[in-house]
């Protein structure tokens, strides 16, 4: 372990080295807090400790922006105020490490891809509430739910290219204010909302439409436009999300799924989806936590969706799964 006695706690924990983690470190380091990433990425996190967190805008101009970067929990024990930006097969990981170095009462916020990644983080996290007071609890959790549409490519360990402003979306907690704070003051886009769900499933509308085609034919998003076959299969895969969803009582945030689909397609046509950069880096993509998850939740109620089947196995078999 490294020697940290003079280390001081940090504003926010940002766990995950990729591209969103390094994104949101760079830009909330920039605006003055303090931050320290968490993660097991031991490239990541070496280049993160010699260079910081490094960020390139659209005009090519690089900025380097000083964060601390461990994989070790103890070294950011009683963090405060935690978002979560690994994938989602990293999720079980990542709220093990939280229940490490998360203080008692506070509060982790994630802002991932597909279904599951809340439940994971609360019912390993919620447990550790039982000797705290009933006014902590009456919070009801130690993590909020989000979604955001920031997207960012990763050039490089600790180096990421920002792929368009997004809006981050986050679920009403009582003790959001301070991460609320912090994410203005890095002049991100933030929305607090009521009910996150149905922001949630209409973002799996979008990423089970786009990322696994882009990830199979291996296309920028805006190439899925240009070709039929890939076009008409979009579209399918969104109407079956929107078929499950609203089976499961959710209100998707547009009423036609495939045309949103095919206008964020077309609005990020040229970025390369985060499925597909996973895909050419030969690393594990979060397909199961996309289609498959859309499939297990279509079968509790009866519904086909041999779309997203297709798709999940497909991409699976990319993984040599």
């Amino acid at each position: 372990m490294r020697n940290i006695t003079n280390y001081q706690l940090p504003d926010i924990l940002i766990v995950g080295t990729g591209a969103l983690g390094t994104l949101f470190a760079a830009r909330l380091a920039r605006a003055g807090q303090r931050v320290t990433m968490l993660g097991t990425w031991q490239e990541g996190i070496a280049a993160l400790q010699k260079d910081g967190a490094r960020i390139v805008g659209a005009d090519g101009h690089e900025g380097r922006f000083e964060v601390h970067a461990t994989d070790d929990p103890r070294e950011c024990a009683g963090a405060k105020y935690a978002l979560v930006l690994v994938k989602a097969w990293q999720t079980e990981r990542a709220a093990k490490q939280l229940s490490e170095c998360l203080a008692v009462d506070g509060l982790a916020v994630t802002l991932q891809n597909g279904l599951g990644n809340y439940e994971t983080l609360a019912q390993i996290l919620n447990h550790q509430t039982s000797e705290v007071s009933s006014d902590f609890r009456s919070l009801n959790s130690r993590v909020a739910l989000g979604s955001t549409t920031t997207g960012a490519t990763l050039l490089a360990p600790g180096v990421a290219r920002a792929g368009g402003e997004g809006v981050l979306s986050i679920q009403r907690h009582q003790a959001l204010g301070p991460i609320e704070a912090m994410l203005l003051s890095a002049n991100f886009n933030v929305n607090i909302v009521e009910n996150a769900q149905s922001l949630v499933w209409g973002k799996l509308v979008i990423n089970a439409a786009i990322n696994p085609l882009t990830a199979l034919l291996r296309v920028p998003n805006g190439e899925l436009l240009n070709r039929p076959s890939a076009r008409e299969m979009m579209g399918q895969l969104a109407r079956e999300v929107a078929e499950v969803a609203y089976a499961e009582k959710i209100k998707l945030p547009f009423d036609d799924p495939a045309a949103m689909a095919e206008k964020v397609a077309r609005k990020t046509a040229a970025n390369q989806s985060s499925m597909l950069q996973d895909v050419l880096r030969n690393a594990p993509t979060e397909i199961d936590a996309i289609c498959g998850a859309v499939v297990r939740a279509g079968e509790k109620h009866g519904i086909h969706t041999p779309c997203n089947l297709a798709c999940w196995k497909l991409v699976c078999a990319l993984n040599g799964l």
